[in-house]
């Protein structure tokens, strides 16, 4: 982060948590700061001590964060080896996800299992994509984690690290239920293609938000041992190495849709999150013109996104791999949100353009078959957080997204709406 952005979100903190009335006489110690690659660990830190002041908005918040990390204590672990197929390679180790508008046309038999061949029904999902394979135990994992070590760090309750941790260990470590650290069997198409490059988004959606959980654990959480911390390094290192060199990373590097974005900012968090920061500066100093400029528009819009079915989905959902980006260059000293297109393209723009419809003070003018308003919540924070007036003017005007806005304890964008396929 630049010397000057950093300072005035310290001054910002700090004349915060002056104003909200709960400095005690003697300062509580500060915790360890987190060394995150999206989230800012200085952040966490003040949003910690103003927790342990009693400040009352963040008390709700962190209310709303228990509800969710409380529910996952009971769930889980997952592995990739329960699948009842395992991916066409035979490894029931390596991951599996299926797309999921493709169908079987026949019954599955000892000889043909997956009932072969399949035809595509655009729009009709496959539940086999839901039953059969990895992709909504791996999400669980990613979200799960997520939550889990954001409470324990507020709250320094051991079970949710213990959990965290089991939850950890099963998926990505334990020799007997470990996911092989690549994605060669993602999004496949049974008889058709063993995986496909456009798999990758299922990991580059979420993933950093683990790599995020990790350096949250490893500033001292119970259970989470140097020997769990190596291991992860070890799985990032190997996952960034495959995602580099494989045929389906350089492929998915290419894209030119909200593809290449995600992957840009899995590889950034990766290169930091593993010691590699001049890949990771590197990564986010190369977006603007490879992201940005093709697919932002002066005015703010996004056509490739526009021109989808759910477009408002699809708009807010491609700036969150952009500020998450942008986010992850604060910490290499790139600042994304000052970059300027030659015909003025900007993340700022690009924010802008859905605030009529995220305040509520117009429709969306474009196709979207199911509007969420508050998908839009985050990266309008985080827009207004990088600086810009309209959007720090629209933040009061805001809808939560179910469960609470949580932006105060983990000031990051995630994808706050769900659809299928």
């Amino acid at each position: 982060m630049r010397a000057r952005t950093r300072l005035g979100v310290l001054l910002a903190l700090l004349v915060a948590l002056l104003t909200s009335g709960t400095v005690p006489a003697s300062p509580t110690p500060m915790a360890p700061r987190a060394r995150t690659t999206v989230l800012d660990g200085v952040r966490l830190q003040w949003a910690k001590a103003r927790l342990d002041r009693g400040d009352p908005h963040l008390r709700r918040a962190l209310a709303a964060l228990r509800v969710r990390a409380d529910d996952w204590l009971d769930q889980g672990p997952w592995t990739v080896v329960d699948k009842p197929r395992p991916a066409p390679g035979g490894d029931v180790h390596d991951y599996l996800s299926q797309a999921p508008y493709w169908w079987p046309t026949r019954p599955p038999t000892a000889e043909n299992p997956w009932g072969c061949p399949y035809e595509q029904r655009d729009g009709e999902r496959n539940p086999e994509v839901d039953t059969g394979t990895d992709r909504q135990d791996v999400e669980k994992v990613f979200d799960s984690v997520y939550d889990l070590s954001l409470a324990w760090y507020y709250t320094g309750e051991r079970r949710y690290a213990q959990k965290a941790g089991q939850v950890l260990r099963t998926w990505f470590l334990d020799p007997a239920t470990r996911m092989n650290p690549n994605l060669d069997h993602a999004q496949f198409i049974p008889c058709r293609y063993d995986g496909r490059a456009i798999g990758i988004i299922d990991f580059s959606q979420s993933f950093t938000a683990v790599l995020d959980a990790l350096a949250l654990l490893d500033t001292g959480a119970p259970g989470w041992t140097g020997t769990d911390r190596a291991g992860m390094k070890k799985w990032n290192t190997d996952f960034l190495g495959w995602l580099r060199n494989s045929d389906f990373g350089r492929q998915e590097a290419a894209a030119t849709n909200n593809h290449g974005t995600f992957y840009d900012m899995q590889l950034a968090a990766l290169a930091l999150a593993t010691g590699d920061r001049a890949l990771a500066r590197r990564t986010v100093l190369e977006a603007g013109r490879r992201r940005v400029v093709p697919q932002i528009e002066a005015d703010g819009s996004q056509p490739q996104e526009l021109a989808r079915t759910r477009s408002w989905h699809y708009s807010t959902f491609a700036l969150v791999a952009h500020t998450r980006l942008a986010a992850i260059g604060r910490h290499v000293g790139v600042d994304l949100w000052a970059y300027r297109g030659p015909d003025g393209q900007s993340l700022f723009a690009a924010v802008r353009y859905l605030l009529p419809a995220a305040t509520g003070a117009a429709d969306w003018p474009h196709p979207e078959l199911g509007f969420l308003r508050y998908a839009a919540t985050d990266v309008v924070h985080a827009a207004a957080d990088a600086g810009d007036r309209r959007a720090r003017r629209a933040v009061p005007s805001l809808q939560a997204p179910p469960g609470g806005d949580l932006w105060a304890l983990r000031p990051a964008a995630e994808q706050l709406d769900a659809i299928t396929g």
